[in-house]
Formats: structure tokens, C-alpha cells, sequence
């Protein structure tokens, strides 16, 4: 599996078109739209297909994948390991903070004590099979959806960035990114050279849009989850906002299509990791790269009102 190299061009290395065009992440040039493999995890009891549709994602130009030991307990970066192969030279992008725990109340747990994040980092290189991730997000517990946290896991980010810049320095980690984290958290991060944050954000879910032009005034890449919002259930979905389904009916395209277009049209920085288990839907995913939103298209879309993507409380 190769990881890391010289800049790409605009094609990707299985011969096609990125999708969504380029961007830069830790560095490398990448497909705008890339691969989030946590779904794959609904495959489990059935590998071939988990391989069969990342090998798929690959063919159609995804040249970055997001994962993380906890995605599957493992099975997740089992996959990306048997699937990939050394020439389509894709950038794998990994994360801690967090654990499975496959016998407890949840099925993760958090983790964000410094031994726990190097823990996650030595789990993560032996499942992917990796000698080095090139780009390893701290998930923090400070924004979007996070459990309760222990006192004991009450960290402080100095510390925890600490250890990060010790795993870079050793050569385990290529770059560090940032994931749930305030406008605060990132300022202070900073100079520990922060290449990407992955935060909850879509067109209905736009609290953090100081957060996102602080990435792209430093061409820190701005890697929304949840980019069609409606993640859980009375929370806002961009597939059912007017402007959005009248938009894709304009231009023959489903309505989470143009929702992934916004994302990229919105801002320079966006790169895009949709994920799912089903071929046509991955297909439909990076089709969104090809879309191009007119001037009116984009003010009625930009003129829908954010709302709160904090989950309801009963």
C-alpha cells in the first residue's frame, strides 16, 4: 500500500479524472472527493464485497481514504490493508481519541489520554499494515456529537499534542490533523503544523464557518462528516431542504448529490469522504465532483438557514 510520494497530477493513478478535481492534504495533491470507509464496517460478513467496493472507489479516482482502528473494531483497516495495493499510491488518513470496546455499555469508548492516543496509533499501524500513517486525526471530544466524558479524560490539548509531535518525530505519523474541535482548540494548535479538521458541517450545519475560512486563509483542508447533516434522527437533512430538491431536479442529479456539490463549490479547502457500503451509491458520490452550480443555484442554496446540528435532547 503506498502512502506517501511526489505531488500528483491531475489524473489519478488508476488513469482517470480525480473526482471533484484537486486539493491539497498534508502536502500531497488529492481527488477532491475521496473515500470514508467507516460503512464498510456493514460488510463484516462479507469481505470480498468490502474489498471489491474500496478497490472500486480507487478505480474511480479516490486517492485518500479515512478510517480508524474503532471503524468494525479493526475490520475496517483490515480491508483498506488486503484492498490496496503499493501503485495506486493512496493517502490513508487515520484517527484516535477514541476505542473500541466491543464488552462495554457502548461500543467505543473514549480515549484521551497520551498513552491511549500512541495505543491507537500502534493499533492502527499494525491493522493497516503500515510502517507510517500519513495523516493521523486527534478526535477531541469539543464540538459536534461526543459522549460523556470521565474526568480522567479530560486532557489538555498540549499534552495530547505533545505526544502526537513525539509519534510524527519518531517517524509513526506523517501529519496531524484535528477532529470536533472549537475555533479556540485549532488556534492553539496551530504550531504543531495542523494539516486537515474534520468537523460536523453541511449546508444546514454551518456553525463553524469562522473555523473554516481560519483553514482556508492557511490552506488547512476542511473535511466535513456529516456533510448531509440528518446524522441521527431530529437532526436537519440538506436532502430535504426546497432549494436542494429543486436544484437537483433542475439539473438531473439526486438531492445528496448537489448537497456534496455545495460542499465543494463553498470553499477551496473542501475535501469530501463520503462513505457507504453500496457500489451505485459510492458511484453516485463521486459523481457529485462533476456538477457545476450556476450563480443562481448557489444564492438559493447559500440562502438556506443554518440550524443546529446538536443532537435533540429527550
Amino acid at each position: 500500500m503506498a502512502s506517501e510520494g511526489t505531488p500528483a497530477a491531475e489524473t489519478a493513478p488508476s488513469g482517470g479524472p480525480r473526482p471533484g478535481g484537486t486539493g491539497l492534504l498534508a502536502g500531497r495533491t488529492v481527488a477532491r472527493i475521496g473515500f470514508g470507509a467507516m460503512q464498510l464496517a456493514r460488510l463484516r460478513d462479507d469481505r470480498s464485497a468490502a474489498v471489491a467496493l474500496l478497490r472500486r472507489a480507487i478505480e474511480l479516482g479516490a486517492d485518500h481514504v479515512d478510517t480508524a482502528q474503532f471503524y468494525g473494531d479493526g475490520f475496517v483497516n483490515e480491508v483498506i490493508a488486503e484492498a490496496l495495493r503499493p501503485e495506486d499510491d493512496v493517502l490513508v488518513v487515520s484517527k484516535v481519541g477514541a476505542a473500541s470496546d466491543p464488552g462495554g455499555p457502548a461500543p467505543l469508548r473514549v480515549a484521551q489520554r497520551p498513552e491511549e492516543l500512541r495505543a491507537g496509533v500502534e493499533e492502527n499501524l499494525a491493522t493497516l499494515g503500515l510502517e507510517r500513517i500519513p495523516v493521523v486525526n486527534l478526535r477531541r471530544m469539543d464540538s459536534g456529537m461526543a459522549p460523556p466524558v470521565a474526568d480522567d479524560q479530560v486532557v489538555d490539548l498540549d499534552d495530547q499534542l505533545a505526544e502526537m509531535i513525539a509519534l510524527r518525530d519518531e517517524g509513526k505519523i506523517g501529519a496531524i490533523g484535528l477532529s470536533s474541535v472549537t475555533l479556540d482548540v485549532l488556534r492553539r494548535a496551530l504550531p504543531a503544523g495542523i494539516v486537515c479538521v474534520q468537523n460536523a458541517y453541511s449546508l444546514v450545519a454551518r456553525e463553524d464557518e469562522d473555523l473554516l475560512r481560519l483553514c482556508a486563509d492557511g490552506r488547512i483542508a476542511w473535511v466535513p462528516y456529516f456533510p448531509l447533516g440528518g446524522a441521527f434522527p431530529g437532526l436537519p437533512k440538506v436532502t430535504d431542504e426546497p432549494a436542494v430538491t429543486a436544484a437537483a431536479e433542475a439539473l438531473g442529479r439526486t438531492p445528496a448529490q448537489v448537497g456534496l456539490a455545495w460542499l465543494l463549490h463553498h470553499s477551496p479547502n473542501v475535501l469530501l469522504i463520503p462513505g457507504t457500503a453500496d457500489a451505485d451509491h459510492l458511484e453516485a458520490n463521486l459523481a457529485a465532483g462533476d456538477i457545476t452550480l450556476d450563480a443562481t443555484t448557489l444564492a438559493a442554496l447559500d440562502a438556506v438557514p443554518p440550524r443546529s446540528s446538536e443532537a435533540p435532547h429527550a
